[in-house]
C-alpha cells in the first residue's frame, strides 16, 4: 500500500517527535511509572489526540490510516505512549463521533481532539473480560436519571482521564441487548479510582480500578439509545484491535531494529553461529512485514467502511504474536545484554505480552476469525 504525501509528511513527523521527544523519557517512565502528562499535552498541541476527528470538531482532519500511522510509530519508542493514544482515540472519541448526539459532540469532541481533555473505555469488570455481555455494573433508572453502581478494573488510562466511556446494565432481562453506554465525567460525583496496578510492561501508562458509587446521571449522558451499548463497543473494538495491532507492529519493528543493529554487518561471515542468526534475522524480517502488510490492510478496511471484524482480528492476532516472537528473539541474540535494562530489549519483550491479551485474548480472535471463515 503506498501512503499518501499527507500520509508520509504525518508519518516522518510523528517518527522524528518519537525519537527526539517520547524515547528521552521512556528511562523515566520505567523508573517511576510516571503518566506522561507533558508528552500527551505536546501531542494534543500538535492534534494527534484527534487525528481521525473532522476540523469542525476541533480534530486534525486525517484519515484512520493516519492515524494507526502515528500509534505505529509512537509505539517503536514507547508502547505505553501508544496505547495512551490508542484508547483515547479508537474506543473513547471515535464512538462519540459516531454515536453521539450534536450536544455531545459540542461538549466533548473539541476538549478531546485538542488534547485538553483525554479519554477512557470502562468495559472490563473482575468477572467479565472475553465475555464482556457478562458486566454487573448496573444503572437504574430514577424519573429521568440514571443511578450506576459497579466496579471497573484494568482501565487504561484511569487516573489521568476526564472522560470515561462507561458501560452498565440498565435491563438485566435483556442480557447482552439490556447494555447501555454512558459518558462520565472524571468530575460526576459517585466515581472514584480505585487501585493503581503495577504491571510487567507499558509503566507509565496507568491501570486503574474504578467505582461507581450512587453515581447519578442525567439521561443526556446516555451515549446512543437505551440497550445500544453491547452494539457500540463491538463496533469500537474493531477499530481498538487495529490500534493495538499497530501497537505490536510498533514493539516488532522496534525489537529488530535492535537486533539488525547488533547482527546487520555480521551476515557475512561463515561461522555456524553467523549463518545461524542470519536465518533468524530473515525469518524475523519476513514475519514483521506480513504483520505490516495485515494491520494496514485492516486500517485500509476500517477507512472505507467496509466490514473488517475477521481481519482486525487477524492483525490483531498476527501482529502481538509477532511482536513477542521478535522481541523474545532480541533478548535471547543479545544474550547477558539483553536481560539489561539499558539494552531495550527487555522492555520490549515486557510491553510485548500484553497485546495477546488485551482488547480480546488471542484465543477470543482465533474464535472470531474461524466464526467468521465458517459463515462465509
Amino acid at each position: 500500500m503506498r501512503l499518501t504525501s499527507e500520509q508520509q509528511q504525518l508519518r516522518d513527523e510523528v517518527r522524528r517527535f518519537a525519537r527526539e521527544e517520547i524515547s528521552p523519557c521512556v528511562t523515566l517512565m520505567e523508573k517511576d511509572e510516571r503518566f506522561p502528562y507533558q508528552l500527551v499535552k505536546k501531542m494534543g498541541d500538535k492534534g494527534w489526540l484527534g487525528i481521525p476527528i473532522p476540523t469542525r470538531w476541533g480534530g486534525f482532519g486525517g484519515d484512520f490510516i493516519s492515524y494507526i500511522i502515528a500509534i505505529h510509530e509512537i509505539s517503536k519508542a514507547s508502547a505505553a505512549v501508544g496505547v495512551i493514544l490508542s484508547v483515547h482515540s479508537s474506543v473513547c472519541t471515535l464512538p462519540i463521533l459516531h454515536y453521539g448526539t450534536k450536544e455531545q459532540h459540542e461538549s466533548y469532541l473539541n476538549r478531546l481532539a485538542s488534547g485538553s481533555w483525554l479519554g477512557a473505555f470502562a468495559l472490563t469488570e473482575p468477572q467479565a473480560g472475553s465475555d464482556a455481555a457478562a458486566i454487573r455494573t448496573k444503572a437504574v433508572r430514577d424519573g429521568q436519571d440514571y443511578v450506576l453502581n459497579g466496579t471497573k478494573l484494568f482501565i487504561t488510562n484511569a487516573g489521568a482521564a476526564q472522560l470515561y466511556l462507561t458501560f452498565a446494565v440498565t435491563d438485566p432481562s435483556e442480557g447482552a441487548k439490556g447494555i447501555t453506554a454512558f459518558l462520565v465525567e472524571s468530575s460526576f460525583h459517585g466515581l472514584s479510582i480505585g487501585n493503581k496496578e503495577r504491571k510487567m510492561g507499558l509503566h507509565g501508562s496507568n491501570t486503574c480500578e474504578l467505582v461507581y458509587e450512587d453515581l447519578k446521571l442525567d439521561q443526556t449522558q446516555r451515549l446512543g439509545a437505551e440497550g445500544q451499548g453491547f452494539a457500540i463497543a463491538k463496533g469500537s473494538l474493531d477499530g481498538g484491535r487495529i490500534g493495538i495491532a499497530a501497537q505490536a507492529l510498533g514493539i516488532a519493528q522496534a525489537a529488530l531494529e535492535l537486533i539488525m543493529q547488533r547482527f546487520g554487518g555480521k551476515v557475512r561471515l561463515r561461522s555456524a553461529a553467523a549463518q545461524q542468526n542470519q536465518r533468524e534475522l530473515t525469518e524475523l524480517t519476513a514475519i514483521a512485514e506480513a504483520a505490516k502488510l495485515l494491520v494496514y490492510r485492516a486500517a485500509y478496511m476500517r477507512q472505507e467502511g467496509i466490514r473488517c471484524t475477521k481481519e482486525s482480528s487477524m492483525a490483531k492476532l498476527y501482529a502481538s504474536d509477532a511482536a513477542v516472537r521478535i522481541a523474545g528473539a532480541a533478548v535471547k541474540m543479545l544474550g547477558m545484554e539483553g536481560c539489561l535494562e539499558t539494552a531495550g530489549a527487555e522492555r520490549l519483550f515486557r510491553d510485548a505480552k500484553v497485546t495477546q491479551i488485551y482488547e480480546g485474548t488471542n484465543e477470543i480472535h482465533r474464535i472470531v476469525i474461524s466464526g467468521q471463515l465458517l459463515r462465509s
